[in-house]
């Protein structure tokens, strides 16, 4: 097929290919609420200390070791299965899953909330937001 027969067919059939791509994007919407809303690094922190809960970064070690958000746990996403007994004391507690841009965090949270963790939080942005409002990190 050509290009110019594709362009004839999007043109016969714009109902379908309007159809089709109205479907993709109810599809990707319902998959990022699953996750649910993002808080924003300071509601993230004012649910913390006031819950007493904790700050999960899934980046790669590597990254959390260059710079991280103080006492945040560093589970990496490709690991969390395997590690997520980890947490398993903090199951009653707000965890609040932190990654570079807060992408790969709603897969962690859709995870973490499929094994039975109900007070599970994502932060918008992940550490780029948390970076350009100039909170505090440490690399200890």
């Amino acid at each position: 097929m050509s290009f110019s027969q594709f362009l004839i067919f999007i043109s016969e059939q714009w109902l379908l290919v309007f159809a089709l791509l109205l479907s993709l994007n109810l599809l990707v919407f319902t998959e990022s609420r699953k996750a649910g809303a993002a808080l924003s690094p300071q509601q993230a922190i004012n649910l913390t200390n006031k819950e007493g809960g904790i700050f999960l970064d899934v980046r790669e070690s590597k990254e959390f070791k260059r710079a991280h958000i103080l006492d945040a746990v560093n589970i990496p996403s490709a690991n969390l299965q395997n590690r997520i007994g980890e947490l398993e004391s903090h199951k009653s507690q707000p965890i609040i899953v932190v990654c570079k841009m807060g992408t790969t965090a709603s897969a962690a949270v859709k995870q973490l909330r499929a094994t039975g963790f109900s007070n599970v939080h994502r932060m918008a942005g992940g550490m780029m937001r948390w970076d350009e409002q100039q909170l505090p990190v440490t690399s200890k």
